[in-house]
């Protein structure tokens, strides 16, 4: 057992222990709040196994403050409705917990991952589409043909790939399922929406952009807000900087449903706005600046840069400054 992992036991238990208020709290409680199983609390308090990220972040937020007992039973309080001494304590806290947490490798994170959680997990069970644009001259293979393959029609694999494997894990039993742009049906559109790509292949982004009302618009390879445009970077033809947009917003065409924006310039730029919330190193922080920025609000747009490194798409943190270009919200 390594000592990073006794640390951050004995420290996961000593917050329990010290309580809520000054009133120790039971692992049941814990595990209701942050919503997990007790043996997965119990795992984490003896060392038996690392919790992830965005269980630190729930920890921290149910330990800053003592409104997280208002009666009988644990829950999290929203960062938007901290105040400033409590949002202090909330991030000194999640600083020292993720000091405790070393470097774990993908394996490590499955085993102490819940899918039930995250921006990508739908409360209400509802079938969700992940819409992509058809590749412009996709191969002509007839669908009898033995070397047919459905998918070699599809931009932007390389996002609908990594979005799509995340929201089937985040609503087990809910159906997922991935369409082109031109071949919609009504019970489709009127699921929760994923929509990958720009305007230029994907008309059905463009058209709920002018739907919500967006303060922002995609022409060619450039977002246009007000007087800004934000434009891609290349050297020669290497691309070095895109820019990704993230929105979401209710469905348009179906309000108790949500319909989410991943976007760029370019592909490296839609690859990049998904991965600003599913890779592990950056998705907790991003989530949490959404919340800490837009709270309960159900409509908002967030421009940002990202860096291409020898081909590699960089993961956006919009905590750190100048990473994002533009954001809005509704208020």
């Amino acid at each position: 057992m390594a000592f990073d992992h006794l640390a951050m036991a004995a420290r996961l238990r000593q917050l329990r222990m010290n309580g809520i208020g000054g009133k120790a709290v039971s692992q049941r409680a814990v595990a209701c709040a942050l919503g997990v199983s007790v043996p997965l609390i119990s795992s984490w308090e003896n060392g038996n196994a690392m919790p992830p990220e965005e269980r630190l972040t729930g920890y921290a937020q149910l330990f800053a403050t003592s409104r997280s007992m208002p009666h009988h039973e644990a829950r999290l309080v929203e960062l938007t409705d901290f105040s400033d001494e409590e949002r202090g304590c909330f991030k000194e806290l999640l600083d020292e917990l993720l000091q405790l947490r070393p470097a774990t490798s993908p394996a490590d994170e499955r085993i102490t991952r819940s899918p039930w959680e995250g921006m990508w997990h739908f409360a209400d069970r509802s079938p969700v589409t992940v819409v992509c644009a058809r590749l412009p001259d996709p191969p002509q293979v007839a669908p009898d043909d033995p070397e047919y393959v459905e998918l070699a029609s599809y931009a932007d694999l390389d996002a609908l790939l990594e979005l799509h494997g995340h929201v089937y894990a985040a609503n087990p039993g809910v159906v997922v399922n991935h369409r082109l742009a031109d071949n919609l049906r009504q019970e489709d559109i009127t699921n929760h929406l994923v929509l990958i790509g720009g305007v230029d292949g994907n008309q059905l982004t463009g058209r709920v952009m002018r739907a919500l009302d967006l303060p922002v618009i995609q022409t060619g390879a450039a977002f246009v807000a007000g007087d800004q445009v934000f434009r891609a970077t290349l050297e020669g033809s290497r691309l070095t900087e895109d820019v990704a947009q993230f929105c979401r917003g209710p469905n348009p065409f179906n309000r108790k449903r949500t319909v989410t924006i991943c976007n760029g310039n370019y592909g490296r730029g839609t690859y990049g706005a998904v991965r600003t919330l599913t890779d592990p190193r950056f998705r907790d922080r991003n989530r949490v600046y959404l919340a800490e920025r837009y709270g309960q609000r159900d409509t908002y747009s967030i421009l940002s840069r990202v860096e291409v490194v020898a081909g590699e798409v960089i993961t956006p943190d919009w905590t750190h400054d100048g990473t994002v270009l533009h954001e809005w919200s509704r208020p």
